[in-house]
Order: C-alpha cells, then structure tokens, then sequence
C-alpha cells in the first residue's frame, strides 16, 4: 500500500504536512486512561486562554475549508470537533483504547488524527478530489457519495474513507475489537506544522511503545516526500 496526497491538492496546500504511521498487533485489552487524562489536561489549558476556534492550528483548516467552498463552522475538522466536545461537555467519550489515545493527542496537538483500520483499505490510499462515483460508508451503515471535487481519502477501490478530508471518517475502516493493524495519519497546515507534527508522531510511537510493544513504521510528509509506501510487515 502506498499513502500520498495527490498533486492537485498538494498544489492547492503547499504547506500541508502529513505524519503517517503504521502498526501491528494492537489489541483492545490495555489501559490508556492516565495518559488520555494527561493529554486532554494539555488541550484544556490551551482552551482556558479562549475557544479552539482561536488556536492557529484550528484557523488553518478553517481557512482550507472555506477555500474548498465548505462552510468552516458547519464543517468541523476532526481535532475541531474534538476540541469543541471536550469545552462543552469537559471530556471526550470513550470507545477503544487506541482511538481513545489519538482523540487525546488530537486535542493536545489541535491536529486532526485519523486512525485506519488497515486490513479494511484496498491498495493504495489517496487524499484526493472526489470523482462522485466512490462510495462512503457512515458509522451507521448507510452509503454516500462524496461530492464532485470534495477531498476524500479513496482507495484503489474506489471506497472513501474519509470525507470532507478531515471532517468525518468512515465506518468501513473504523477501529473496532478485532483491529490488528492500523494506519494513522495526522495532518497540520499552519505555520509550525513540521516541527508540531514530528512531535506528534513522536508522541504517538512512544504510546504505542509503552501500550502495545507494537512494531511501527512512521513517515513525515511535505512536499518535497508526498508519498510513503506502507511496508507489508513491520
């Protein structure tokens, strides 16, 4: 499998940043609980100087979303809505141990997280404008078609498994019980994404040292290295 961002939107995004990650053998059985509460406590610092809507990281997607005629505060990115939950209601639900961790390095980083369910991607996996033929299963089993031009991740069955780019992922590879091996993919487009994004993925490889021993492969990814080939086995 490859992951990429097409050109196209690369060349609409020029400072987009990608940190990717690939691991085995996770498992739900672990406790995560001490550490989510350390990092939504670094998001809820943050938040007490203002609303996630002033945050730079927040801006920066609001300001992708308007250019992609979406309408920012109708159309959250994912550590967007996350932010915004956790504000309101002071805390983030709970629904597996893994998915749990990146909801709350999420919100510490204000960087969207999306975490795959890899055995469920077919092929390569593209950030790209949609055609308006590929397929989005919700969380509640039903179908949609992406828009003409919206930015889904597809793969090479045409399935998308996110749309919006990081508004909303797909119940088809969502991390369930049985997951084993996952894709996670955080992406920054303000000014310091590199560096916040490579401390992410820091972050993420010492969690899933400490929790799972799980082996990983990781990439970062800009411009000048836009793809990252998935290896079969890590």
């Amino acid at each position: 499998m490859r992951f990429q961002h097409s050109a196209p939107v690369r060349a609409a995004f020029p400072d987009l940043v990608a940190g990717v990650v690939v691991a085995t053998g996770i498992s739900p059985d672990v406790s995560v609980g001490a550490r989510v509460d350390e990092l939504t406590g670094r998001a809820r610092a943050r938040l007490a100087g203002g609303t996630e809507a002033g945050l730079p990281e927040i801006q920066a997607w609001r300001r992708a979303f308007a250019a992609l005629g979406l309408k920012p505060t109708q159309y959250r990115c994912a550590s967007e809505a996350l932010l915004r939950r956790l504000r309101i209601d002071g805390d983030l639900p709970r629904l597996h141990p893994l998915v749990d961790l990146c909801n709350a390095i999420s919100v510490a980083y204000a960087v969207p997280v999306a975490v795959l369910d890899s055995d469920r991607i077919t092929g390569d996996l593209t950030v790209r404008h949609a055609r308006g033929d590929e397929e989005y299963v919700t969380f509640g089993g039903g179908v949609e078609r992406p828009e003409p031009g919206e930015v889904i991740f597809a793969d090479a069955e045409g399935r998308a498994h996110a749309r919006r780019w990081t508004n909303r992922q797909s119940g088809w590879s969502a991390v369930h019980a049985e997951t084993s091996r996952v894709l996670i993919v955080a992406e920054g487009l303000h000014a310091t994404a590199a560096a916040d994004v490579a401390g992410l993925l820091d972050t993420l490889r010492a969690e899933l040292a400490a929790h799972w021993s799980a082996p990983v492969a990781h990439a970062l990814l800009t411009g000048a290295a836009p793809a990252f080939d998935v290896p079969s086995r890590v």
